[in-house]
């Protein structure tokens, strides 16, 4: 059941629960890909057979890729927590989602749109990251439902302001994801979208980074 009745989503046991299995997880990536690519190279090492080089190769740098990722994924359960406790649920049925044609997104980027809090008759895009956190839902949008399984992100859980960033998941919830804008500049601050004081001074204690307050025309 959606906790809409929570002023923010992080005052929802489960939203709490599911954060705590993110960052756990997180945590324990940090210490076990390091472990299993050292553990594969001192296998490789210790059995000194060159031919058995291209069986370990992948391997090696698969665990090599994930150990130097994961304090990035670590940086992500804190800024999902601090989106969780600034904003509360959303419930979204089948909110719109496509690939590419959109401005800002190539051919194979995947997107999904929610309305400016705002101006409710505008929708906002907001680009999946390529990277191995969002294949679950790139396998699920863009493309239709083909799957039961796959019907699982009709309804999307949305806690967050689309014109910054935002915490995505499935009911329960589950499968918590960031989103965000991507930057309108050079600098890599998001753009206002023209938001109001209250809902900007809400984004920078979520932890968006935003133009200086002073920059921004009232």
């Amino acid at each position: 059941m959606l906790p809409t009745h929570h002023r923010t989503a992080w005052d929802d046991s489960e939203t709490r629960r599911a954060w705590a299995k993110l960052v756990t997880c997180a945590f324990l990536g940090q210490l076990l890909w390091p472990a299993a690519w050292l553990g594969l190279l001192a296998w490789y090492v210790s059995i000194s057979i060159s031919w058995t080089l291209w069986l370990f190769f992948v391997p090696l740098l698969y665990t090599f890729y994930r150990a130097f990722l994961q304090p990035a994924y670590i940086s992500w359960a804190f800024h999902t927590r601090r989106l969780l406790r600034a904003y509360p649920w959303q419930v979204f049925e089948e909110p719109r989602s496509g690939i590419g044609e959109i401005p800002g997104a190539t051919d194979g980027d995947v997107w999904l749109s929610f309305p400016n809090p705002e101006r409710p008759d505008e929708t906002l895009p907001m680009i999946l990251k390529v990277h191995v956190r969002s294949m679950w839902w790139r396998r699920r949008l863009g493309r239709g439902y083909t799957t039961a399984k796959a019907a699982r992100a009709r309804q999307v859980w949305f806690a967050g302001d689309p014109r910054f960033a935002a915490v995505i998941a499935v009911p329960g919830p589950c499968r918590l994801y960031v989103v965000q804008q991507r930057p309108s500049g050079d600098r890599g601050v998001a753009d206002t979208h023209g938001a109001s004081a209250a809902a900007l001074e809400r984004a920078r204690r979520a932890g968006v980074r935003l133009p200086d307050p002073d920059s921004v025309a009232p």
